[in-house]
């Protein structure tokens, strides 16, 4: 999602004519935009009064004055271009901008947002297009009173239930003191795509599965977003970032006979439109995705099984994401419904020592492929940063926001969250790196071989995963289930390899990581979006293929609907 950001001020000595001179030409600093400085007077002026004694009014000093004071407006521009079987469905352009409004009361030991109401601290409201000044202020002045007599209102409970029930175990404050960010970036441009030459382009993508019979869903869609972010606090932050990026998302469903359905789906990423794939590539990784749904219907249906699987690099980066980063987010490291997986677990060996792991949203490329997860600065206004979370399979640190925990008191630059929701320690760019690793050649060997010794007919080899969820809650069991698209038996007597179909992984994290016996020599990206408790983020992962001793399986949910009994139009009788 180092430990604290660090402070802009010149040391004093810098102060000096002398020493001054001494230095390179700073870089000028751009003006601030009309919004940034709204929203700065406006909340200064709320800091100030908020729950402070006014003459003339005997009940205002009974009031309770903020601590901390936050405006995060996110100002972003969308395209959309949507197509089915050769159609075009949807297509629009829309800007819209939000201001999340967080108040703070109390201090930063004990404040409203402790516990269950963490959430609570964040009020929403759309802001104005334009920036007219006088309705930007007075639309942040009634989001700011209506989050004030909410956090009033939680205090007051906080407090009580302070004093009604047991001690937590860890007693580590609410909020984390940082110091102030100031960054005012180049506020992202304006969409350029030419709309129309995307909708004939998505609906001739969306017309090569008409060749698909069996393809009874699909869908083609072009996003591109730019959208700058502004951050103000009562403690002096104004940062002002850009993001841009654009995705086309093609998903196609299909129903094998007896009733179970199936999907693929492929994305494709880059900061702009340009820079995504041509038609041609396009073309063929659609047709790609037909045939392996036409494929997957004539399949068998998988077995339960407990034995040596390879990961493929895209699906051992998914299968990172939610068995390992999920409980590597600071919150979860704290509060009595928390499962802290890994809480004891700082200094141990967690995977073994030829692995490591980092998550760095500051790097926006891997090799030629865009990073959907990059950001310049996360959404409490710290600079985003490169955090080493496991070194030689040793758990180092945890993904930090403002929230503190017991090992732990300073964000390291990965609170986020989707507008709306309060920001909590997320993953951003989850990188996996090896230092022993061996050509996919010899990797399938390798499963050939831990088969046979294992008196298995065959090992598993996961092409593609699409998604799956961690259980991080306590009262739950600490288990994970991935859901893979495309796996395939790999027969220790030399049959060529077969597709399976209806497999899922499940396992628990500690037991699974500890069973990585070798990894490929190449890398592989996953893009997505990451839903939880501050909302759906866009994420990558970055892996290695992966050879595990054991891993266990399961059959999916199998469903009881037919194919379509009518037949598709145009279809020969």
């Amino acid at each position: 999602m180092t430990v604290a950001a660090l402070a802009l001020g010149l040391p004093a000595a810098a102060t000096s004519a002398a020493a001054a001179a001494a230095q390179p030409a700073a870089a000028p600093r751009l003006a601030t935009p009309a919004l940034l400085d709204a929203m700065t007077s406006e909340l200064h002026r709320a800091f100030t009064t908020l729950g402070r004694a006014t003459p003339g009014k005997q009940d205002s000093d009974k009031q309770l004055p903020p601590y901390f004071l936050s405006y995060a407006v996110s100002d972003a521009s969308f395209v959309s271009v949507r197509a089915q079987f050769g159609a075009l469905v949807d297509s629009n352009a829309s800007r819209v901008r939000v201001a999340d409004v967080q108040v703070r009361l109390g201090d930063a030991k004990l404040d409203n947002t402790h516990g269950t109401h963490r959430g609570s601290a964040v009020n929403s409201v759309q802001l104005p297009l334009s920036d007219d000044r006088e309705a930007l202020v007075r639309t942040l002045w009634l989001a700011t009173n209506a989050g004030y007599g909410t956090a009033v209102d939680n205090y007051l409970r906080v407090k009580t239930e302070a004093e009604v029930r047991a001690k937590e175990e860890d007693t580590s404050p609410d909020f984390s003191q940082e110091p102030a960010q100031n960054h005012i970036g180049t506020p992202a441009p304006a969409i350029k795509v030419d709309r129309a030459a995307w909708e004939q382009r998505t609906r001739a993508l969306s017309k090569i599965f008409r060749e698909y019979p069996d393809v009874y869903q699909n869908m083609v869609m072009l996003t591109v977003q730019n959208e700058t972010d502004y951050f103000a606090s009562s403690e002096g932050s104004q940062v002002v970032a850009p993001h841009v990026q654009a995705r086309l998302v093609v998903m196609a469903v299909t129903r094998a006979d007896d009733g179970m359905d199936l999907y693929r789906a492929a994305t494709f990423e880059a900061e702009t439109a340009d820079g995504l794939p041509t038609q041609p590539v396009l073309e063929a990784a659609i047709r790609d995705l037909g045939k392996s749904l036409e494929a997957l219907r004539k399949a068998p249906v998988t077995e339960p099984f407990n034995g040596p699987v390879i990961l493929s690099g895209r699906a051992a980066a998914v299968f990172f994401h939610e068995v390992l980063g999920h409980r590597l987010e600071g919150q979860r490291q704290r509060g009595d419904e928390e499962g802290q997986t890994f809480t004891k677990e700082l200094g141990k060996e967690v995977l073994p020592t030829f692995l490591s792991v980092s998550d760095d949203p500051t790097v926006t490329k891997f090799g030629g492929t865009w990073l959907s997860g990059s950001y310049d600065y996360d959404d409490e206004g710290q600079k985003a940063r490169r955090v080493d979370l496991i070194q030689d399979g040793v758990l180092k640190t945890f993904l930090m926001s403002r929230l503190p925990i017991a090992s732990f008191s300073a964000s390291n630059g990965h609170g986020r969250a989707q507008t709306g929701r309060m920001p909590t320690g997320r993953q951003g760019n989850l990188i996996v790196t090896s230092t022993k690793s061996v050509p996919e050649a010899e990797l399938r060997r390798q499963l050939i071989e831990e088969a046979r010794k294992q008196g298995k007919a065959f090992g598993l080899y996961f092409e593609d995963i699409s998604s799956g969820f961690a259980v991080t809650q306590r009262n739950s069991p600490q288990a994970f289930s991935v859901v893979p698209l495309v796996v395939w038996r790999v027969y220790v007597d030399g049959r060529p390899d077969e597709l399976v179909r209806g497999v899922s992984i499940v396992g628990t994290p500690l037991a699974a990581m500890k069973r990585i016996l070798n990894t490929g020599d190449k890398s592989e990206v996953f893009n997505g979006e990451c839903g939880a408790e501050s909302g759906s983020i866009p994420v990558s992962a970055v892996a290695p293929a992966m050879l595990l001793s054991e891993m266990e399986t399961q059959k999916q949910a199998q469903g009881t609907s037919r194919p379509p009994i009518l037949p598709i139009p145009g279809e020969k009788q």
